[in-house]
């Protein structure tokens, strides 16, 4: 409505008087004068500075920043190890500068330059598919740790192997990788190794072995720690047990508690993802004399008193036929559709 009325004023303002016109149509003199000088002020023509890197050399330069030897670097790190090569293509800023033209200025070292896909991993019995993860301890001051390396099944969800480290090494995971699979006499072809991305879980002696043993190894998407979640919720069972220490003192105290801590876990402990078996039960294949032993237990606390149980004799928990990390997802379909399309 306001610009049809300042285009009224502007087509009879001279004949009718641009003041009593703009009072007639209800518009300030001061926005149609204002009006009139935007309409008369010529377009700026945006000037390009004198020492703007022109574009056919901008683009040279963003083909070096996402050359494979840069991609992953951030422009400081890339402006360095330019210089040391005795190369200069442009400032610390313009690198920035160029980068964020095409928006590629976000953290380069997060770029998901690998394991893009989701791991399907799928276990229907024990020593198919293993998970191994290291996590932190707390030594006797600040800044000292302990690592505890474990490695376990997520079909039975026994710790098939562990150490207690003073540092995160990959030599250290070679040799408890190789001693585990000894132990369990793991047979080529028949092992999938699932892992997040540390540095002793994408080292190249740790790939060699497990090439050289026949084990396919797995790895968890960058940033994504669910893709490991079997190892990540042992840890917080394990690191938050009661009566465990804030630090521990040495490494032979902190061998000797988890001695004892582990022999808890597979031996003891009730597992609530394995139909509250422990996982030394289920790894060993004695879950179904255990679950008939209950089962019988349960019938005869029903024959003695059916009274106190509404809905019948009660049943136990059984075991899983399938783990899985990342189960696919299938659509369901509902009765209707299915109907349909036997049509």
């Amino acid at each position: 409505m306001r610009e049809e009325a300042l285009s009224m004023v502007r087509r009879h303002g001279k004949r009718l008087g641009t003041g009593p016109l703009c009072d007639a149509l209800g518009v300030s003199r001061a926005t149609y004068y204002r009006s009139q000088k935007s309409a008369c002020k010529p377009e700026k023509v945006k000037k390009c500075h004198p020492r703007r890197i022109p574009d056919e050399q901008r683009a040279e330069i963003r083909s070096v920043l996402n050359s494979e030897s840069f991609c992953d670097m951030a422009p400081a790190s890339v402006y360095a190890s330019l210089l040391d090569e005795g190369m200069y293509l442009c400032s610390e800023r313009s690198m920035y500068r160029i980068l964020d033209e095409v928006d590629q200025n976000q953290p380069r070292r997060q770029r998901p330059a690998r394991n893009l896909v989701k791991p399907e991993l799928l276990a229907t019995a024990p020593n198919q598919v293993w998970s191994w993860d290291i996590t932190k301890l707390k030594g006797p001051v600040k800044w000292t740790y302990y690592y505890l390396y474990k490695i376990m099944d997520i079909y039975s969800r026994y710790v098939v192997g562990w150490m207690i480290a003073d540092r995160e090494y990959a030599s250290l995971a070679h040799e408890l990788i190789a001693e585990t699979c000894r132990k369990q006499q793991i047979e080529p072809g028949s092992l999938l190794l699932h892992s997040d991305n540390g540095g002793p879980m994408t080292a190249h002696c740790v790939a060699k072995l497990l090439a050289d043993l026949g084990i396919t190894r797995s790895h968890s998407r960058p940033h994504v720690s669910n893709d490991n979640p079997y190892s990540e919720s042992a840890f917080k069972t394990l690191k938050y047990r009661p009566g465990l220490p804030q630090r521990y003192d040495s490494q032979e105290q902190t061998e000797a508690i988890f001695e004892e801590l582990m022999q808890w876990y597979n031996c003891e402990h009730y597992h609530s993802g394995i139909g509250m078996l422990t996982p030394f039960q289920v790894h060993h294949g004695f879950q179904d004399t255990v679950l008939n032993h209950r089962s019988t237990v349960l019938q005869q606390a029903y024959q003695r008193n059916p009274e106190r149980f509404v809905r019948g004799c009660p049943m136990v928990k059984s075991v899983p036929q399938e783990v899985w990390i990342n189960k696919p997802y299938v659509e369901k379909q509902t009765a209707k559709e299915v109907s349909l399309k036997k049509k």
